[in-house]
């Protein structure tokens, strides 16, 4: 059999995605599956003799029976040859540690026909807990054809495993693991079920005799008898493949005495808190140095085309539209790659899964189940893959309100906005000689996040009725190093598609911003400069202003300059000119975009040998009408807050709605956090000024 397409299947923390990464490196990309916006995440695997095989990892799952949208599609898969993601082999991972577990779903992809290796991962840790386990008696009672034991941690046996899927021929279940006979032996139903199939008769798209039975992929009830009926199979055959030995560590009893401690009622919380306390430091301290350089190579290159070019509109454009503009995106990529790598080392350790397990009872009371603590902490990264995890939420009303609040948590489309600002205004000072204050400023906007979206929750608890009660089932993996590898490609991939989506739109935003700020109507800006008395002399102090005063009275008059004019009013009582509403109206495509449009709005015109960085620009900025710094302490800190309850992004409104499928909810959403924003502005501005 050629093998030209290799699935992954199997269950959370089971070493799956460590497996994929080994066999495809680099090699990977992010997309959807077709008609749902679940991310999928594909290769290709260079085997010998140049042998290439397309790799897609399929979520996590304990078992193929589509209670969620992770199983459902899984099942559509696996089950659907006409689909372009139906595998030739499939690959199950399960964990050698706990095989009772791991091999439910692996006996249900067995019955469905499917040609299988057996990958069995964490072989490590099954000899450390004095697990001894028989492959060989294993591939006999399971009748699998192949059994490939590899160590995802360390690569071992991924050279054996490639050698089996090149090498891999036809296969034919002879034998189900679950028959007929088996049902008949259980309740009324379940076997008046069995009864009712017949030789070469068809069920759920599968063809069935005597011996097969099909999942039932549309029956709860018959499900779990199933269910039950595997295990009670999987038990009886495990007792003559696994025997128990002297354990050669203390693994269990280490982590039972860590989990004593990081999920203590009390301590618990203050570890959470300090980690996060020590990243958002570590993410100000780490970052300086490197986005320094950046952007002093962009001011560089801006410079540079601003007099090597030939004066004109192409090199106004490069030097005062675009390259500020991208400038603006890559000067965070430090920052961006830091909050991933924090967030990656917290995965793979299993402590989140811990933070998971002690903020169940923190997020009840609130009306959120506790599986909707992985959206929330989800939407640190981004809100839109975060929406899409809430699809492991059964509870519609639990599902609804996560959904709802989700957005309120700082994402990481906000932290240059944050980075930005709090340079602006916020002074480089340490408290008690330890902690930095734009540290512990960036940490207070998160919470402050967090803490909207818990009192949202709790309006929305008492709004939104329904009868379901919810509660929560996880598993608490052991505690393991961070696999580096791992971490780096998380890295690499998370910062590819931040740079490469958000340069997108905030290039093509630049370009339409300097163009409708560069131009405008003619004769409002001739009358404009006409008004500003010229100088006598061409040189000077003199001249110097009226150079400045000419290049705001051109911006002022440009299309935008007249957009952010007519909106001013609107704004001015949260401390904002019309500059800023100009960049609060592009960001509404993308919140990162505020700093390409800043950057954009703050060069044109710039002579870039007077003038240093954006921020320098904007610090020194005065507000004609009061004399006053435009980013005053008040101003900044409230665009700040605006920021973190405002809803500015497009795509994540495009996930509401798919999620949802009603446009009420995203216009819901979007209402009440603008309102929110506004309000929390206005407060804190009039706190503050």
């Amino acid at each position: 059999m050629a093998v030209e397409r290799v699935s992954l299947v199997g269950n959370p923390n089971s070493g799956k995605s460590s497996l994929f990464n080994h066999l495809t490196g680099l090699n990977q990309h992010v997309g959807n599956y077709p008609g749902v916006t679940v991310d999928k995440k594909e290769g290709f695997c260079l085997l010998e003799k140049g042998k290439r095989i397309s790799v897609i990892d399929l979520p996590g799952c304990y078992s193929i029976y589509p209670r969620s949208e992770d199983e459902r599609i899984v099942q559509s898969i696996l089950t659907s040859p006409g689909l372009k993601e139906y595998p030739d082999l499939t690959l199950v991972i399960v964990d050698a540690s706990n095989l009772e577990r791991s091999l439910l779903i692996y006996t249900q992809v067995y019955d469905l026909g499917l040609p299988i290796i057996l990958v069995p991962t964490m072989i490590d840790v099954a000899d450390n807990e004095g697990i001894d386990i028989d492959f060989k008696k294993l591939a006999e009672v399971l009748g699998c054809v192949t059994i490939c034991p590899v160590n995802a941690r360390t690569g071992e046996g991924i050279e054996a495993l490639k050698k089996a899927m090149l090498t891999y021929g036809n296969s034919h279940h002879s034998q189900p693991f679950i028959a007929i006979d088996d049902f008949k032996q259980t309740a009324d139903k379940t076997r008046l079920l069995a009864d009712s199939y017949r030789p070469n008769g068809k069920s759920n798209g599968q063809s069935t005799d005597n011996a097969f039975v099909p999942l039932f992929f549309d029956d709860p009830v018959t499900q779990g008898i199933e269910t039950e009926i595997r295990y009670k199979k999987i038990r009886r055959l495990l007792g003559f493949v696994i025997s128990k030995k002297q354990k050669k560590s203390t693994y269990s009893h280490l982590t039972r005495k860590i989990d004593a401690l990081v999920t203590h009622p009390v301590w618990g919380y203050v570890i959470f808190a300090g980690i996060l306390t020590l990243i958002f430091q570590a993410i100000y301290s780490f970052a300086e140095w490197p986005m320094n350089l950046i952007d002093d190579v962009f001011f560089s290159f801006s410079y540079t085309v601003k007099n090597w070019l030939p004066p004109g509109i192409f090199t106004d454009l490069l030097a005062e539209g675009i390259i500020p503009g991208v400038g603006g995106v890559v000067i965070f990529i430090p920052q961006i790659a830091l909050l991933f790598a924090f967030i990656a080392i917290l995965e793979e350790t299993g402590y989140m899964s811990r933070v998971v397990f002690i903020m169940d009872k923190l997020m009840r009371p609130f009306g959120l189940n506790g599986k909707s603590v992985v959206p929330l902490i989800s939407g640190v990264a981004c809100a839109i893959p975060a929406i899409m995890a809430t699809r492991s939420i059964d509870q519609w009303k639990d599902r609804l309100i996560t959904i709802l609040v989700t957005p309120l948590m700082s994402c990481s489309a906000r932290l240059p906005v944050y980075t930005l600002l709090i340079a602006l205004v916020i002074p480089d000072i340490a408290i008690g000689g330890i902690f930095n204050l734009k540290g512990l400023v960036l940490l207070g906007l998160y919470l402050l996040g967090l803490i909207a979206a818990l009192g949202v929750a709790i309006l929305l608890k008492w709004i939104i009725k329904a009868k379901q009660k919810s509660f929560l089932i996880m598993e608490l993996p052991m505690y393991k190093m961070p696999r580096w590898r791992n971490i780096l490609l998380t890295i690499l991939e998370k910062t590819k598609v931040f740079v490469w989506e958000a340069g997108k739109v905030i290039l093509a935003i630049s370009i339409v911003l300097w163009v409708l700020a560069s131009y405008g109507p003619a004769k409002r800006i001739e009358n404009a400069v006409n008004s500003i008395p010229k100088p006598p002399v061409e040189e000077g102090l003199a001249w110097e202003d009226y150079q400045q005063q000419l290049n705001t009275v051109k911006l002022e008059n440009s299309w935008i300059g007249i957009l952010g004019k007519t909106i001013e009013p609107v704004i001015a009582p949260l401390g904002y000119d019309w500059k800023i509403g100009i960049a609060l109206i592009t960001s509404f495509a993308a919140r990162e975009v505020f700093v390409g449009s800043m950057a954009t709005i703050y060069s044109i015109g710039e002579d870039f040998e007077e003038n240093d960085s954006l921020i320098d620009r904007m610090r020194t900025e005065i507000n004609p009408a009061t004399g006053q710094l435009v980013y005053s302490l008040g101003t900044g800190v409230s665009l700040m807050v605006f920021y973190a309850f405002a809803m500015q992004c497009m795509s994540t409104l495009a996930i509401v709605l798919r999620e949802t499928k009603n446009w009420k909810w995203p216009l819901i959403q979007t209402a009440y956090m603008t309102l929110l924003a506004y309000l929390a502005a206005w407060l804190t501005y009039y706190l503050l000024k």
